[in-house]
């Protein structure tokens, strides 16, 4: 198979890139960029399958052009409020199969439409394959099955250490940072007693989670409170959110933005440095950054999760997930890795509907992690995984 990865020599899909090159199954990856110098310099440094072009997403010609050789599009192309439908219909439109690392709830709500016309045209399309949503998605999944009923789903993840890739075609402020301003600001959709609403983001929220006790995180507009309810009809609740030690100078600044003292740009710079600065202190106290999926103690809240509740064997019971990786890893690994990861199981056949969808509404979390497994260094080898995969994960039960 041909793979297309817009954005590909990025922060976040050269990763993608490094790990699906290896692959058995596809015969070439074509890295697209704005950046044509930063493109074929990255495809330099990767194996023979891989090759740079420059690509402008916005020049929908050239784009389509660009796709009609490919068998698979890999977006990483952010702002995905700016980039995300245009691209997925144009891969559609060229009978493509497409994944993404789409993060804004907004455009998620807009490319779920074109559901019909995927499933018409045979193609299948998996949003928000990442981190946060991606393994969060599958935490998530893995949580459900655990239950009988479930009427609240949650998210979270830290913001500790979240700083962007230092090596990736992209210059000036991070288009991640961009997007993390525009989630703290103004109002977010969550899904609250079965309806969607609009609340305001960094809206403190409690949670109660198995093993760890009680502790207090943030609303974070994702599109995770989006896509559970699309996937998962009765659930009442869903909402997505972060923590750190930095939000009490984040609600300053995101203030400032609704006040329009702030620009979005300017506080995303600013937010950016704040990030670096968190990454920076944390090394120097001898830590290392990224995203933490082990934790040591449960003093604190787990770094990445998802928390389930509902009911067990006619009891209310509650059921939370987070990795048991061997290491930490960075923000680029912990969201181009998983990119890869959904798309070897596209390709293996282990996704097998037509349509547009979230990971948890086409992906089997026991595939999704057996095959995390398999293609990455996240875990110690020597460990012992089940065939249902489930054994790389943490559960946290309550009834237990």
């Amino acid at each position: 198979m041909k793979v297309l990865a817009l954005g590909g020599s990025g922060g976040m899909g050269r990763f993608a890139v490094e790990t699906c090159m290896e692959f058995e199954n596809i015969s070439e990856v074509i890295v697209a960029d704005i950046n044509e110098e930063a493109a074929i310099a990255f495809s330099h440094s990767m194996n023979q399958k891989v090759s740079g072009l420059g690509l402008d997403v916005t020049d929908l010609n050239a784009l389509k052009k660009a796709m009609e050789g490919a068998d698979v599009v890999i977006n990483t192309v952010g702002p995905f409020f700016k980039y995300g439908p245009p691209i997925l219909e144009a891969a559609i439109e060229t009978g493509c199969h497409y994944l993404d690392i789409n993060d804004d709830w907004e455009p998620t709500i807009e490319m779920l439409k074109f559901h019909k016309k995927a499933e018409d045209g045979n193609s299948t399309a998996i949003l928000g394959m990442g981190a946060s949503p991606g393994l969060t998605n599958m935490l998530g999944a893995a949580a459900i099955q655990e239950l009988d009923e479930v009427e609240t789903l949650y998210t979270g993840w830290t913001m500790d250490g979240a700083a962007p890739e230092e090596e990736s075609s992209q210059s000036g402020v991070n288009a991640a940072m961009i997007h993390a301003v525009q989630q703290m600001t103004g109002k977010v959709r969550v899904h609250n007693d079965g309806e969607p609403k609009m609340v305001k983001p960094l809206k403190q929220v409690t949670v109660d989670f198995p093993s760890f006790g009680e502790f207090k995180t943030h609303i974070f507009g994702h599109p995770e409170a989006i896509t559970f309810p699309h996937h998962f009809p009765s659930l009442k609740n869903s909402m997505n959110l972060a923590h750190g030690s930095g939000f009490g100078i984040l609600k300053w600044i995101m203030r400032l933005v609704d006040w329009n003292i702030l620009s979005v740009e300017k506080a995303a710079g600013i937010v950016q440095d704040l990030s670096s600065s968190i990454r920076e202190d944390l090394e120097t106290k001898g830590v290392e950054t990224g995203i933490d999926m082990v934790r040591n103690s449960l003093d604190e809240p787990p770094s990445l999760y998802a928390l389930a509740i509902g009911n067990k064997n006619g009891q209310k019971a509650s059921c939370g997930t987070t990795f048991r990786a061997s290491d930490l890893i960075s923000m680029g690994e912990a969201t181009g890795i998983p990119l890869a990861c959904g798309l070897k199981l596209l390709i293996d056949g282990k996704i097998t509907k037509f349509g547009v969808f979230a990971p948890e509404g086409a992906i089997d979390p026991n595939d999704f992690f057996k095959e995390l497994y398999e293609i990455s260094d996240l875990f110690e080898k020597s460990e012992e995984v089940g065939s249902e995969g489930l054994k790389i994960i943490n559960i946290f039960r309550s009834w237990l």
